[in-house]
């Protein structure tokens, strides 16, 4: 279909499936953007050396694009120096955050050498986060938005609104919902399993809603996470998955 970003992770145990579908496509390695993300069992300085070792390893290549701590839970300092040394060397392109609220943020990039270059976050209709991405930006980060299609629930792909808007362009509801976070200078990376809507999905860039269909989309927001990560109750969860 055209796609060159990847997104994998520790904890989606489909990092060497990624690396070999890459191998076998025959595409040169350097036309690929590979994200892969580390977890908390595995957080520490040692520990996040080895981690990146066996991701290289799995993912059949001598470089990450992108490393991510996927949790900001444990120690995070720590492994944030290891991702420092990792970028330095050369074995990461790029170093950055997943799940980190905007105090948890700062936090660790006040306390760093180098800024978390990227944090990624739920970002979709009904959970908007509004004016996060100026947030960011400050710090010279991007917003990469998980979910973006809010994993389909709520209805969100037979919302009137988001119909309504397609129709003008004649485009999908998931076409609308992609392009809005483009707009909003927000990083997308789609989950389809189907062939169509991988098709449908990279077909963003013909048109551009208007600032009118923009404010539009605004009204949907409900502030309502998938995952709502600040809460004691998901630290307690994630922190008993153990890889």
């Amino acid at each position: 279909m055209g796609y060159r970003h990847f997104d994998t992770a520790q904890a989606y145990f489909n990092e060497e499936a990624v690396g070999q579908a890459i191998k076998e496509s025959g595409i040169p390695r350097e036309e690929f953007f590979i994200t892969t993300k580390i977890w908390n069992s595995d957080h520490g300085y040692e520990e996040a050396k080895k981690a990146c070792e066996e991701s290289l390893r799995k993912l059949q290549t001598d470089y990450i694009d992108l490393y991510l701590i996927h949790q900001n839970i444990g120690d995070v300092f720590a492994t944030w120096r290891a991702f420092e040394e990792l970028y330095k060397e050369g074995k990461v392109k790029a170093i950055g955050v997943s799940n980190f609220t905007k105090d948890r943020f700062v936090n660790l990039a006040l306390h760093s050498e180098i800024t978390p270059m990227v944090n990624q976050i739920e970002v979709n209709p009904f959970y908007q986060q509004e004016g996060v991405e100026d947030f960011f930006e400050k710090y010279g980060a991007k917003v990469e938005a998980w979910g973006p299609l809010a994993e389909g629930r709520d209805g969100i792909f037979q919302n009137e609104t988001l119909k309504a808007i397609g129709d003008q362009y004649g485009k999908s509801v998931a076409q609308v919902i992609l392009r809005w976070l483009i707009q909003r200078g927000i990083i997308v990376f789609p989950k389809s399993s189907a062939e169509g809507r991988m098709k449908e999905n990279i077909d963003l860039f013909d048109f551009k809603l208007s600032n009118g269909d923009m404010e539009k989309i605004k009204t949907l927001d409900k502030n309502e996470p998938i995952a709502d990560i600040a809460t004691p109750q998901f630290v307690e969860m994630i922190s008993n998955y153990r890889f």
